[in-house]
Parts: structure tokens; C-alpha cells; sequence
């Protein structure tokens, strides 16, 4: 039940030392590409480690195998020639998302045809779902908002992946080995909503199917929502919602029985966990997430609210970031690609109650806007202002054209607990041209409010508290 382009192991996967992949019979090149070394193989192709001579860079070129002499044998050859190697090349340069495996090139080579894509140093999530490499709960929601957003996006560009599952997830890796951020790979299975070739049904792994899709009729993005439902459960569980000795065994679980709840097979998941979880495993996809985002903010939530154990309190995750900065006005203009830019550039902190954010005297380098929680500010010992969500602070003493001006005059203190994201001006100086722009005008509308509500001070002082 593997789909026709499903590799044991996807680029950027890395392998034990005890089972290293096949280095026999390594081509010196691929087109242009030097090969350094094979990182996985299956049924169709081969993926090599290459290095780009033109950008100085590494890449991941995925080689269908013996095309010349596959392509000789009928009708089956053919297929894997049309619903394989042409739908993912038909991405080639399409796919622009931060949690999405970048599709850089596609090469129609009569011999052996191959994709070149962006590399990805690391494991694919497959390496997590044994029990004893389970990742924190925080960490695995967070790996699932991603990729929630990354197929949400898909979604939008008119794809349904068909094949969502833990190999085909890649992972970036700390220092100490846990899992930093993910992108979603492998499209060879997935669904072109707005093509007019013949699509081929029936393609996916089983144990991350849902039931629709195994009856080979048409499907739409809950199936994919069902198949991340899945991966959660094994990442939580460290074992699939559902394992059986034989595939007609397996396949009477998907469609007849509930799977266990998570909060039996592992301390510190709660019933909000356990409920959103199991929501995406419903055997009917209108009981599923009405959509990505629906999707995706459920898993926020639950970082957002703490109703799940979080690593370290002052840490302030990048699901929780991407939900505050699309609730807050200063964004409202940003794309997706944008607001991720600010997620991951930006510094970002939680302070508890009674914490200074700046005090009189302290020289401005930097200015903050509240992402979520309230601030008050104090002149003397008393209070003249309270700033919530959505308000920039430090602003004027981080624009101020000379060092005296950017001294603070006033007391800036936490009233309740407060997420902030805060610049300098080196930080939005390393911003993308685009996302600079956006930043500006967004930033020049807060100084015209600014300026808007000075003037009517002044000139109707008592309206003004």
C-alpha cells in the first residue's frame, strides 16, 4: 500500500551507524551535480547528497532508477513515469514555504530523470516515534502546528499530499539532537487539484490512512488531516493508533475501531491534547477540522494556554508567535512567509509579573511590541498609562536621532504576565527586502496614530485621561 515514489528513508534523512546505506557503484555525477554520497533508496529511485557547483551548495537529487529499461516494460512503467517523477517536477520552484522541502529543479534525462531539491541535515520524525526517543509534548505540538501550516499551505496551491507520514517529515536537529523545525517532503503520491491528468488512486502508507482514502474514492484535505492525526499519535505514543498482523487486519481497525486514548498511553497528556489528537483521527471527515487553520490553531492553543507541560516557562514557542502576530494589527498586512520571517528572527520573551521592561534612565536600543499581556507605565512612582496587546513600547527612544534623547524617562513594568517581540535595529536591517517594506508601513502607521492622539491631547486636553 506504499505509494509509487515512497523511499525508506527521503533526503536529508540521516542513518544509524550500524545499517549505513549502500555506497556501491556511486555515480561521480549527476548532471552537473558532484555526488558526495547516497542517503536513501527504495522501490523507484535513489536519493544522493550532491553538491550544486553553481550556488556552492548541497542538495538532495531523488533518481528514478533504470528509467531506459522501465520504461520498456508496458504500462506500469508508464504510470510511474506520469504519477511519480511528473508530479512532483510539475512542483519544481512552485512550493514556497518555510516548512515545505523546496523543489529547486526537475531534469526529464532519457536515461535515469531526476529532481534536484533543497537538502535537509537531519532525521525524518520516523526517528521519534520509537519509545525511547519520544520527543517533549510541547516539542511534538509545535512539530505538528508546522506542519499543519505547511499543508494548509499546500492546500491553497491546490495540492493534497496523500502521503502524509513520519518518513516523509523531515527534521532539523539542535546540538542536543531534539527537533528544531520540519518541512514536509515527498510529492510524488500527491493529489494536483487543479490538473487535468489522470490521477492515480489508492496511494499512501496504510497505517496512516483514513478510511475514505482506503476505499479509493476521492479525498480532500481531511485526509491529509486525518494522516498528521496519526503521526501525533505515534510521536505521543510511540506506537501507531493502529497495529495488527496483516494489512486486511489493519484495515478492519481504521474503519471499525477507536484508537486508545493517548492520556492512557502517556503521563502529561491531557484531555485537550487527547481531544484534538483524536478529533483529526475521526473516521468520518466531517467530524475532522474544518480546515487547516482550524487545525492549527487548535494545536496553538494548547501552547498558547498552557494545557500541555512546557519545557522552559520564558520560552515562548513558534506556533504561539505565528498565532499572536496574525491577531495583532501591526501584522495585518504580512504574508504567511513574512510573518514566519518575524517568527523566527525576531527575539521573543515571556516576563512574569512585576518585571521591568525598561527603567527611567536606561539608554533605548531596542523597543518591543506586546504580543500579548499589559504593561504600565510610571512616571515618578505614578502611573499615566496602561499598553495591551497590539501597542509598541520604546519606540520613540529607539528613533531618536541622538543618544540623550534615547535615555527612557519613565518606568516600564509587567502588570500581568506578557509575551513581547522585540528589534533593534541590526535585527530589522537582516530582514528580507519585502519584509522590511511591510514592516515600515506598518510601523509608520503606529507613529501617525501616535502623532494623531498627541495632537488631540493638546488640543482637547480633557479628553484625554
Amino acid at each position: 500500500m506504499s505509494s509509487p515514489s515512497d523511499l525508506s528513508l527521503p533526503p536529508g534523512s540521516t542513518f544509524p551507524a550500524s545499517e549505513p546505506p549502500a555506497q556501491s557503484d556511486l555515480p561521480a555525477h549527476i548532471g552537473k551535480y558532484k555526488v558526495v554520497r547516497r542517503l536513501g533508496e527504495g522501490a523507484t529511485a535513489d536519493v544522493f547528497l550532491c553538491r550544486d557547483p553553481f550556488h556552492d551548495q548541497d542538495v538532495a537529487i531523488k533518481r528514478v532508477r533504470a528509467w531506459k529499461e522501465a520504461s520498456r516494460s508496458g504500462e506500469m512503467a508508464l504510470n510511474m513515469r506520469d504519477h511519480f517523477f511528473a508530479a512532483e517536477a510539475a512542483l519544481a520552484g512552485r512550493l514556497q514555504h518555510p516548512n515545505v522541502v523546496h523543489i529547486l529543479d526537475a531534469v526529464f534525462d532519457e536515461d535515469n530523470p531526476y529532481l534536484v531539491m533543497e537538502f535537509v541535515p537531519g532525521v525524518t520524525l520516523k526517528h521519534f516515534c520509537r519509545a525511547d526517543r519520544l520527543l517533549p509534548l510541547d516539542q511534538i505540538v509545535e512539530l505538528g502546528f508546522k506542519c499543519a501550516m505547511a499543508l494548509g499551505y499546500c492546500f491553497r496551491q491546490g495540492l493534497i499530499h496523500r502521503d502524509v507520514k513520519p518518513a516523509n517529515l523531515l527534521a532539523l536537529l539542535d546540538e542536543q539532537g531534539q527537533a528544531l523545525d520540519v518541512k514536509v517532503s515527498d510529492f510524488g503520491s500527491a493529489l494536483h487539484l487543479d490538473s487535468d491528468r489522470t490521477q492515480v488512486h489508492r496511494v499512501g502508507s496504510l497505517a496512516y490512512m483514513p478510511p475514505e482514502q482506503l476505499e479509493g474514492g476521492d479525498v480532500d484535505a481531511r485526509a491529509d488531516m486525518y494522516a498528521l492525526g496519526a503521526v501525533l499519535y505515534h510521536l505521543i505514543a510511540g506506537k501507531p493508533p493502529f497495529e495488527a498482523p496483516s494489512q486486511m487486519a489493519l484495515m478492519h481497525q481504521i474503519y471499525n475501531v477507536a484508537p486508545k486514548p493517548l492520556s492512557e498511553l502517556r503521563d502529561g497528556v491531557g484531555p485537550e491534547l487527547d481531544a484534538v489528537v483524536l478529533r483529526a483521527l475521526s473516521k468520518r471527515a466531517d467530524d475532522r477540522f474544518e480546515n487547516w487553520d482550524a487545525f492549527a490553531r487548535a494545536l496553538s492553543d494548547l501552547v498558547a494556554k498552557q494545557l500541555i507541560p512546557l519545557a522552559r516557562f520564558t520560552e515562548v514557542k513558534d506556533s504561539e508567535r505565528f498565532s499572536l502576530l496574525r491577531s495583532l494589527e501591526f501584522f495585518a498586512d504580512f504574508g504567511d512567509i513574512e510573518i514566519w520571517e518575524v517568527v523566527r528572527r525576531a527575539r521573543w520573551r515571556r516576563y512574569p509579573e512585576g518585571h521591568y521592561l525598561f527603567k527611567k534612565g536606561q539608554e533605548g536600543g531596542s523597543f518591543h511590541i506586546i504580543a500579548l499581556g499589559h504593561l504600565e507605565v510610571r512616571r515618578d512612582g505614578r502611573a499615566v498609562a496602561e499598553l495591551g496587546a497590539g501597542t509598541s513600547v520604546g519606540e520613540m527612544a529607539y528613533l531618536a536621532p541622538n543618544p540623550e534623547l534615547r535615555t527612557h524617562s519613565t518606568d516600564v513594568r509587567v502588570m500581568s504576565v506578557c509575551t513581547t517581540v522585540s528589534f533593534t535595529p541590526q535585527l530589522l536591517g537582516s530582514l528580507s527586502g519585502e519584509c522590511q517594506h511591510r514592516f515600515d508601513r506598518a510601523f509608520i502607521k503606529v507613529l501617525v496614530r501616535r502623532l494623531h492622539a498627541a495632537h488631540e491631547q493638546l488640543a482637547h486636553p480633557r479628553r484625554i485621561l
